[in-house]
């Protein structure tokens, strides 16, 4: 008797790790730019008819490719004109309970674990300089927190959500990394 679940199982796992097509990346990039278009435009915009644009809309959402759809807001409008990324020196890996907990604040964009100098790096953007001077005290406020350095942002020339195109010659342009070869 055969085993559906195991099946079932192996269906699902396939279609998520299927590659994304040409058509695929163009649908991608369209709704990083809008993601409010309507099928009809979309499949306009990609070369595609509507059912076919939500079919694939479809599965690139169940894949998880597509985590949610959002609006993208501007700091400074929403009365939080400073941005700083603060790196968090702790003690032992970093990811704690209480450095999780600062989710919880919506001046906290960002919380990534990092490789290099610094093992969190967090993405804050607050009222003012004053605020985010309240996030580090919260941030001393815990035993594991041992040293943080704050960037404050002055301009930002680009900002943006992940892209769906690759640029492929990045992995194999070696000509910057080691001239004269």
């Amino acid at each position: 008797m055969p085993n559906d679940a195991k099946t079932e199982e192996v269906r699902s796992h396939a279609a998520d790790t299927r590659p994304l097509d040409a058509f695929d990346r163009r649908i991608l990039g369209e709704l990083a730019v809008d993601a409010s278009l309507s099928y009809a435009e979309l499949g306009r915009l990609v070369g595609l008819s509507a059912p076919a644009v939500h079919e694939r809309v479809k599965r690139l959402r169940a894949s998880g490719r597509v985590r949610g759809t959002v609006a993208v807001l501007d700091g400074p409008s929403t009365g939080k004109p400073f941005l700083a990324f603060v790196h968090v020196d702790t003690t032992g890996w970093g990811k704690t309970h209480e450095l999780m907990a600062l989710t919880e604040l919506p001046e906290l964009e960002e919380i990534h674990s990092v490789a290099g100098d610094t093992c969190m790096l967090l993405k804050v953007r607050c009222k003012s300089s004053r605020a985010l001077e309240g996030l580090l005290a919260r941030l001393y406020a815990m035993p594991c927190v041992k040293a943080t350095r704050s960037y404050v942002v002055l301009s930002t020339y680009l900002e943006r959500t992940p892209q769906a195109d690759i640029t492929d010659a990045l992995e194999n342009d070696r000509s910057m990394a080691h001239p004269g070869q």
